[in-house]
């Protein structure tokens, strides 16, 4: 477990290598599992059920890497270290609770950064704060779009590190692919283009799917009515 804590710590900085050499440390029945729960999120990630259980963690993660960041920025006085923990668990609920909340964030807060930085030091909270509002709001309204690449994007990956977990035995091969993170990158991309095209092309957005309930009872109802009238009248 230390080791793969370890190895996680890869994914802060830019260590392509390090992303991708997370795989040795899975067994091949994790990869198995991996590789499972990334068609998933592939297929079905961006649903408001299977994203309510991405948007927990995927919060948590926010709250860790950025919290730090933002206050920084902001020119906020030495915090509580714990701060970013605190921020975590906050965010991990409220993902599970209300998953826009984590769109409206995680959108937000890049483009109230990026806004900060093109207004300057000393006006960063003119920037930040417009940006922030701005690009949340996107992100909220365009919950579903936003979910479906954010699920494409972790099951894409997750299905590349499982698969070469799992063939991790048939070490020439696996090492020979690992030993280019970028061609698994590509790779892990094309996966996560074809499932966001999949979820929001064919796939049916929340009302339809609705609708589609809907209608489907009314003919269940329709059907039973008729049953019942011909009963009915074949009795008589």
């Amino acid at each position: 477990m230390e080791g793969l804590l370890q190895a996680l710590k890869a994914y802060q900085e830019f260590n392509p290598s390090g992303w991708v050499g997370i795989y040795r440390l899975l067994p091949m029945w994790a990869g198995i599992v991996a590789c499972v729960l990334g068609l998933t999120l592939l297929l079905v990630g961006g649903g408001p059920r299977m994203f309510r259980v991405l948007a927990g963690p995927i919060g948590a993660v926010l709250g860790l890497l950025w919290t730090g960041a933002v206050t920084a920025k902001l020119g906020l006085p030495e915090l509580d270290p714990r701060l970013p923990s605190i921020v975590a668990a906050v965010l991990l609920v409220l993902g599970f609770l209300f998953p826009p909340a984590i769109t409206f964030i995680g959108l937000g807060i890049p483009l109230g950064l990026v806004a900060g930085q093109i207004a300057g030091p000393q006006d960063f909270l003119l920037g930040f704060a417009p940006g922030f509002i701005i690009g949340g709001l996107v992100g909220a309204l365009l919950h579903r779009v936003f979910s479906a690449l954010v699920a494409s994007a972790v099951g894409g990956w997750v299905l590349v590190i499982g698969a070469l977990a799992a063939l991790h035995q048939f070490g020439g091969l696996v090492a020979a692919v690992a030993s280019r993170p970028w061609g698994v990158i590509v790779a892990a991309g094309l996966f996560a283009i074809a499932g966001a095209v999949y979820q929001l092309a064919m796939r049916p957005s929340p009302e339809e799917a609705d609708k589609q309930r809907a209608e489907k009872e009314r003919q269940k109802l329709r059907q039973a009515e008729q049953r019942a009238l011909e009963k009915r009248w074949g009795v008589k």
